[in-house]
C-alpha cells in the first residue's frame, strides 16, 4: 500500500505542478477569475490520481478486493501528498517567482468588487478584506488555505472513488 500511496502522489504532485508552470508561463495574461477556474481544474485533474491509485491497489496489490476504508485511506494519502506539494510550490511561487501576486490580486479584487457593488456594500466588502490583507500575505497561511483547499477537494473525490472502487 505504502508504494501505491507513494507512487500515485507523486503522480498527482508532478501533475499539479506542471499544470501549474503551465499556467503561469502561457496564460498569465487571462484574468484571475479564468486562472481560478483553471486552477481548481488543474486541482481536479491531478487528484484524478486517487482513483487510479486506489484502482492499482485494488487489482494489481491486493486481489481485486479493497473495502471502503482502507480505499478512503488510500485516496486521502496520495491527495495529502499532491496538497503539500501545491501548498510548498504556492509559496514558492508567491514568496520567491512572483513577490508582486497578492499585490497585484489584491488590486484585481478591489477593482473588480468597485466595478459590481454598489457603493455602500464595495466599503463595507474593502473594509473586510482590509482586516484580512496581512493575514493572507503569511506564507505559513498562504500554504496552508492552498493545501487545504488542494486536500478537501482531494477529500471528496477520496469518497467517490472509495464508493465506486470497493470491492469485497
Amino acid at each position: 500500500m505504502k508504494k501505491t500511496v507513494f507512487r500515485f502522489g507523486i503522480y498527482g504532485a508532478i501533475t499539479i505542478c506542471i499544470l501549474f508552470l503551465i499556467s503561469w508561463f502561457l496564460l498569465a495574461d487571462l484574468p484571475f477569475s479564468t486562472q481560478e477556474i483553471l486552477g481548481y481544474l488543474s486541482m481536479i485533474l491531478s487528484l484524478g490520481f486517487v482513483y487510479f491509485g486506489i484502482k492499482h491497489f485494488r487489482d494489481k496489490e491486493n486481489g481485486g478486493k479493497v473495502n471502503f476504508k482502507k480505499a478512503l485511506i488510500i485516496g486521502i494519502l496520495i491527495s495529502l501528498i499532491t496538497a503539500v506539494a501545491f501548498g510548498v510550490l504556492d509559496v514558492f511561487y508567491t514568496e520567491v517567482i512572483n513577490p508582486d501576486f497578492m499585490v497585484e490580486y489584491y488590486n484585481a479584487t478591489v477593482e473588480n468588487m468597485r466595478n459590481s457593488l454598489p457603493p455602500n456594500e464595495f466599503e463595507e466588502q474593502l473594509a473586510t478584506i482590509e482586516s484580512q490583507k496581512e493575514m493572507f500575505s503569511n506564507p505559513l497561511f498562504s500554504f496552508a488555505l492552498m493545501a487545504m483547499t488542494v486536500f478537501v477537494i482531494g477529500f471528496i473525490i477520496s469518497l467517490i472513488s472509495a464508493l465506486i472502487l470497493q470491492r469485497k
